[in-house]
């Protein structure tokens, strides 16, 4: 995938030496991995909706594979192609192939209607490709409402849409999450006395070492009890 000319390049990069690599970098890999599937199994003709789209920052790794892609958000912006929340899209019934609702849930009034939302739209045969957060700071933008287990967001889908397959994985594992809230504090510290460049090296040091942990450690890697995880990465199947 060539990345010049795209929106938003900054978007598509997870320096190591910032505190959400253990966000960003699984769920880039993740969404690059599902754009090549999906021109893989339907070459260019899936109807794609980017649900909280802002300025379709990941309209590059599916571009190959989208007939049609869409932009919805709530604030109006050049790539918004319609004005509209998760809980309420201005989209016919079944009319996507493929939607994309990424770290939004935890945003929503309704967890529930959202999902249900996104069911709604989906064509027969369908998916929908969303991550929210498990553990993370609190970020208003305008509210910042939820936080997930796996078994929690396993349950919401079953619960609210009929649905064929629901798979619910961990974007990184726990000493990654541990890694990303040690590292936001670190970054903060320093920032305040004023000597914030010294939380790169720190903060690459410490997301560096919690990758090796989770990569050698079943039980830090793995999503038991006692498991903390970051990000969630959900697809959701339609029936035919």
């Amino acid at each position: 995938m060539r990345d010049d000319g795209w929106p938003s390049p900054e978007k598509r990069q997870a320096p190591k030496s910032r505190p959400n690599y253990a966000v960003r970098a699984p769920l880039l890999a993740w969404l690059r991995a599902e754009g090549e599937r999906s021109f893989r199994e339907h070459g260019k003709t899936l109807r794609v909706l980017d649900v909280g789209c802002g300025d379709k920052p990941y309209y590059p790794y599916f571009a190959d594979a989208a007939a049609t892609y869409v932009g919805v958000d709530v604030v109006p912006g050049p790539q918004v192609d319609l004005v509209g929340g998760v809980e309420a899209l201005p989209v016919p019934d079944a009319s996507f192939d493929l939607v994309l609702c990424t770290q939004v849930l935890e945003h929503v009034d309704s967890p529930a209607r959202a999902i249900a939302e996104l069911r709604r739209v989906t064509a027969p045969g369908g998916r929908v490709l969303l991550s929210t957060h498990g553990v993370q700071v609190y970020h208003p933008s305008p509210g910042d409402y939820w936080r997930w287990t796996r078994t929690g967001l396993e349950k919401a889908f079953r619960e609210n849409g009929s649905w064929a397959e629901v798979t619910v994985r961990p974007g990184s594992g726990t000493a990654a999450c541990v890694a990303l809230l040690l590292g936001y504090y670190i970054k903060l510290l320093l920032e305040k006395a004023r000597v914030g460049f010294l939380s790169r090296p720190l903060v690459l040091a410490l997301n560096t070492t919690a990758e090796t942990l989770d990569r050698r450690t079943a039980t830090l890697g793995g999503i038991g009890p006692g498991t903390l995880h970051a990000n969630y990465h959900v697809v959701a199947e339609a029936p035919r």
